[in-house]
């Protein structure tokens, strides 16, 4: 891509996810992502209500009276985008490509986070851990990433979700919010994301396209993987592969919410043809 078309559409997607950002979600976003660590600020005498497990022993021993400590609560946030840039990203029938979809999820989020005084970062993986930007603040660190995004090219095509989430866990020590951004189309994830949602406050976001849900019968095509470049001929005239295909479409999807539920991790689902601004706002109010 030209640097000139980059600038562009790295300044068109900024200009419609700002607004968004900074007219629908900030104040969703400060109410669902707000400091979840709790700092000492200072002790004040006991009064009749207070919980035991906040008495400053030390204090009341000095003074011969109980004093307790008083916390406020931490602010600033640290934000981690965990994005899946696997091959099966470039697919999309309607409006837009599932990358595009999740280019422009992840702008808004930044840019949430930006108005929030938060840091943010990104970890792009495909089968492997494609780049690490680590967190920072400012609108110069967001349009880098936007650029990423549009730009970055990984070199690997599949997926795997356990060795994002391992790495996250590992890298990132201080607890942050984290959204993994991804169609979830892989298996063998269910104990990382378990182990990484206990550490830190885990957010799931599957993007999918409306085609990849049902077969339309449209005859014999040759189709081909994506990820594994695998190519083979489907019937689609066939009701039985019809519904053998939607059958796995449904279970898979039961599944993915059966592993987000065990975790605890609150999850939102977005079509590539629907507007994201709803599911979004459905999921900041709910947390």
């Amino acid at each position: 891509m030209e640097a000139s078309e980059l600038i562009k559409k790295v300044r068109k997607i900024e200009i419609k996810t700002r607004r968004l950002s900074k007219h629908l979600f900030a104040g969703e976003y400060h109410s669902a992502f707000k400091g979840k660590g709790m700092t000492f600020s200072e002790v004040r005498e006991y009064q009749y209500g207070d919980a035991i497990r906040d008495i400053d022993w030390n204090v009341t021993a000095r003074f011969n009276h109980p004093y307790v400590k008083i916390y406020e609560e931490e602010r600033e946030l640290t934000v981690m985008l965990i994005i899946d840039m696997s091959a099966s990203k470039i697919f999309g029938t309607t409006e837009q490509l599932k990358q595009d979809l999740i280019t422009e999820i992840a702008a808004v989020l930044s840019f949430s986070a930006m108005l929030n005084n938060d840091k943010i970062g990104v970890i792009f993986f495909s089968d492997t851990i494609e780049k690490f930007i680590p967190p920072q603040k400012g609108r110069t660190h967001i349009l880098r990433i936007i650029r990423e995004l549009i730009e970055f090219t990984p070199e690997h095509k599949e997926t795997n979700i356990a060795e994002a989430l391992r790495y996250f866990t590992n890298v990132i020590k201080k607890k942050c919010t984290a959204f993994i951004i991804s169609d979830f189309i892989d298996s063998g994830y269910d104990e990382a994301i378990k182990i990484a949602n206990k550490k830190h406050d885990l957010i799931a976001l599957k993007i999918y396209d409306e085609r990849e849900t049902i077969l339309p019968p449209i005859g014999l095509l040759n189709m081909r993987d994506a990820e594994t470049g695998e190519m083979v001929w489907v019937d689609t005239s066939s009701k039985k592969v019809r519904a053998n295909y939607e059958k796995w479409w449904i279970e898979m999807n039961a599944k993915q919410k059966e592993i987000f539920s065990k975790a605890g991790v609150d999850s939102a689902a977005v079509r590539t043809d629907e507007d994201y601004v709803q599911p979004l706002m459905k999921l900041f109010k709910k947390r």
